[in-house]
């Protein structure tokens, strides 16, 4: 892949990453501040329920700022847009829709098919 698509690529990675962290941040700020202690046991069953939830986001974040450092990784080590199963190049706009992708199309169709029929 040229370079000028591999800073392409690098941009929307670390721009993605500043905002996840961002977010993992006001999450923690917020959690450490918002100790309101309801008298009402439904209230405090909505307040733990929506932290439950907002746990579970910041841990699905968490793994994709884990698949953005490990997309950075192959960037750096020029196999950026190389699917991992096959070898071949991964489409520009299969990258664009989701820049931390090891698989090309053809491959992540096969393995979702496989999963299917397990």
């Amino acid at each position: 892949m040229e370079q000028e698509k591999l800073d392409y690529f690098r941009t929307i990675l670390n721009e993605e990453m500043k905002a996840l962290q961002g977010e993992a941040g006001k999450t923690v700020t917020e959690m450490t501040t918002d100790a309101l202690s309801f008298p009402d046991p439904t209230d405090r069953a909505t307040q733990e329920s929506d932290r439950n939830f907002e746990l579970r986001i910041r841990d699905r974040e968490r793994k994709l700022i884990n698949k953005i450092k490990d997309a950075l990784d192959r960037i750096d080590s020029k196999v950026f847009g190389i699917c991992d199963d096959c070898g071949e190049e991964i489409g520009e706009a299969r990258l664009k829709a989701r820049p931390v992708t090891t698989q090309c199309i053809d491959c992540k169709m096969a393995a979702e098919e496989k999963e299917r029929r397990v």
